[in-house]
């Protein structure tokens, strides 16, 4: 069983010269999105030990520790809002994952959904990336990461660390001091200029210009002047000779981006010069050689648009010496923290504000609130890293003199709009203390047939568990929330002042059970404001 555990969650053994090397596995991670301490952020665990021998893999306050792929540090979570007790991962069917959180263990949250007892993640939904919060403080993202990931490598200018912009550095590094041609591949604001710039950096035109052309923003008209150059008079306007974006690029990198927007005439000259290093001006007669390392990129489907007659199969090939893909926002979860990071950080050092990002007091609320980095990991991001950067200034400059960053209504509904689906199937873990009569009430009603007194009944004979009062009820836990809420003869743990708390651990001994009977309030939530007020530690 344990070897076809290792065998679902690692790739195929490679094989040279009889002798078999294993590949890079695919095991299950762990990364820092939100941390109290925001240097933190993008600090990652691999959880090997779940591909290679299928044992089970604890975290808690104080282990495992936390680090940089290819960094000397390493540290547990720290918090002390988390509990010593740690919340378990085991291996769950076809590749999957199982999460276990004992009943006295730090509170886990799912999606907005409290995790009581356990949750299991199919293989895709980890591929996906799963968002677990810690005490409503620390997030983590569950995701797959290659096992060979903690290689410390040149970063090119490219902010990531996940197994897709690994490879694209690979890559850029493989081309880079070659003369062929590249061809970049990615969607709209995944960075495809910073891809380009990162071939002429570490290539041996270094030295020489690096000219970035969009062809999408030129006008059809005079797309090729630009280009190739033209001389005076050779068009309406052209009142003295113009040199062109390939010669202005001549001994160094010409960056062609939308490639796929140029017109058929364009197209055609683009492929000559391709061939035989010579542009020939708009109005002139002469070739004139260029020596330009040609990069071009471009968002759109080129085979399809040779289908379509509207690009030139033979440019292609031309331009395609080698290929470089840059993966989606969404294919890199693991990378929105760190990119955030990146980001808000510029945004801070224009606000003078970059003292937020350097934070050590173990006890502080976290800059970055769980709520929005969940919020900034679920979303489908279909603007890309460019996206992202805008959506950071946004939250910077709007929260700029306040203690965390705030989220506006409406860029709330925005990352809420196009979000990844609740991930994870609820494993049933029977709550203990739970009345008989609890087993028997199976059917579901409506929230609004519970009236207050019954659910004050309901929670003094579950002894305030929540998830035992929605099964007793037989309506969603959640519908437990929005009651209580809105009932008045119900108090919440947040209601409690921190005196009344204070008084009632201390002539209860600690005893979190009878505290909960005294005032009356959910367990869980009893022994959060507990430990927020450093009860639990005394």
């Amino acid at each position: 069983m344990q070897q076809k555990l290792a065998a679902d969650m690692s790739t195929t053994a490679v094989h040279t010269k009889g002798k078999s090397a294993q590949a890079p596995r695919s095991v299950p991670a762990l990364t820092v999105v939100s941390h109290p301490h925001p240097q933190r952020i993008g600090e990652r665990l691999l959880l090997e030990v779940l591909a290679s021998v299928g044992r089970t893999a604890a975290l808690s306050r104080n282990a495992p520790d936390f680090s940089r792929p290819g960094g000397l540090l390493a540290l547990p979570l720290g918090d002390p809002f988390l509990s010593r007790t740690p919340v378990l991962f085991e291996p769950g069917s076809n590749g999957g994952l199982r999460l276990l959180v004992p009943e006295d263990g730090t509170q886990v949250w799912v999606a907005g959904e409290s995790v009581a007892g356990g949750r299991e993640f199919t293989q895709e939904e980890l591929v996906a990336g799963v968002p677990l919060v810690l005490a409503e403080r620390v997030v983590l993202l569950l995701h797959l990461a290659s096992s060979g990931g903690d290689v410390l490598t040149k970063d090119l200018g490219l902010v990531g660390q996940g197994e897709g912009i690994r490879q694209l550095r690979e890559d850029i590094l493989r081309v880079a001091d070659l003369q062929v041609p590249v061809l970049i591949r990615g969607e709209t604001g995944t960075g495809k200029e910073l891809v380009a710039r990162a071939i002429h950096d570490n290539g041996p035109r270094r030295a020489g210009p690096f000219v970035s052309v969009n062809l999408g923003a030129l006008s059809k008209e005079l797309v090729a002047a630009e280009l190739f150059g033209a001389q005076r008079g050779a068009y309406t306007g052209a009142s003295r000779d113009r040199e062109g974006f390939f010669r202005a690029a001549h001994g160094g990198t010409l960056f062609l981006d939308e490639v796929g927007e140029a017109p058929p005439e364009v197209q055609a000259a683009l492929l000559r010069v391709l061939e035989t290093g010579e542009v020939y001006p708009v109005g002139g007669h002469t070739p004139v050689p260029v020596d330009v390392r040609m990069v071009a990129a471009t968002d759109s489907n080129l085979e399809a648009r040779i289908e379509e007659r509207l690009f030139k199969a033979p440019l292609l090939h031309r331009l395609a010496g080698f290929e470089l893909r840059v993966p989606a926002l969404r294919e890199r979860r693991e990378d929105i923290g760190l990119l955030f990071l990146h980001f808000a950080r510029q945004e801070l050092e224009t606000t003078g504000e970059t003292w937020r990002l350097a934070s050590t007091d173990p006890r502080a609320q976290p800059w970055l609130p769980a709520a929005v980095a969940v919020r900034l990991v679920r979303y489908a991001w279909p603007g890309n890293v460019r996206q992202l950067r805008n959506v950071t200034r946004q939250l910077v400059i709007g929260s700029r003199g306040l203690p965390g960053l705030r989220i506006d209504s409406r860029l709330e509904q925005t990352l809420d709009a196009e979000s990844l689906p609740v991930p994870g199937k609820v494993l049933a873990v029977p709550a203990p203390g739970v009345p008989e009569a609890a087993e028997a009430k199976s059917s579901r009603r409506k929230p609004s047939e519970v009236g207050e007194n019954e659910l004050l009944e309901a929670l003094r004979a579950c002894s305030w568990d929540l998830k035992a009062t929605a099964d007793f009820l037989g309506i969603p836990r959640p519908s437990v929330y929005v009651l209580i809420d809105k009932s008045s003869l119900i108090r919440t743990a947040r209601d409690l002042s921190p005196e009344e708390i204070t008084r009632c651990f201390q002539e209860c001994e600690g005893d979190l059970d009878k505290m909960v009977q005294r005032l009356e309030v959910s367990r869980r939530a009893l022994q959060r404001r507990v430990r927020e007020l450093g009860l639990s530690d005394a």
